[in-house]
């Protein structure tokens, strides 16, 4: 009987902890949205604390949108875990101070638009509430991207990120 119970118990955390793997998205994930951002309760790694996780709650559009600071000035972003890098609008790129037709368009990508031209910048820094990544390479896309997207190039630089039914944790 002991035994029986044992392995009821192993079974159980077992269950548990493939649950949970299930549940966080570390550097994969298939493309999301977004909406507000606020501080999260502080996570522990190990008995250690770590950096205070920013929390994307989930708009009523299904998407999560994140209100970044790119360099000091704020840009709205549709979280996409399926965008390799981070792609700019061209008013965007023109807000953080980039001029885009002296931009060298030297890279072709896809778009939900189809082929478009791009430009590789490098944004000195980019923040959703306190997950900051220093060195962000990033892609000014000439035509057909309507908003800029917040992709792998920033999100894949985080410890962890983790979508939930209502947030997305993003853990610097």
């Amino acid at each position: 009987m002991l035994k029986f119970i044992v392995v009821c118990g192993a079974a159980t955390a077992s269950a548990l902890l493939a649950a949970q793997a299930v549940m966080s998205f570390e550097h994969k994930g298939t493309a999301m949205a977004a909406v507000a951002v606020s501080p999260a309760a502080p996570a522990t790694t190990l008995g250690k604390p770590s950096a205070r996780p920013a929390e994307v709650v989930k708009a009523a559009d299904g998407h999560f949108w994140a209100e970044a600071k790119v360099n000091s000035i704020n840009v709205r972003f549709l979280v996409d875990t399926g965008a390799t890098a981070v792609a700019l609008t061209t008013q965007d790129a023109r807000r953080l101070g980039f001029d885009p037709s002296r931009l060298e368009y030297g890279y072709k990508v896809m778009t939900a638009s189809g082929e478009a031209r791009a430009a590789k910048v490098t944004l000195d820094t980019v923040s959703v509430a306190k997950a900051r990544v220093q060195d962000v390479e990033a892609f000014v896309i000439e035509r057909g991207l309507e908003t800029s997207l917040l992709g792998m190039t920033y999100l894949g630089r985080l410890e962890r990120f983790e979508a939930t039914k209502t947030a997305l944790i993003l853990t610097p």
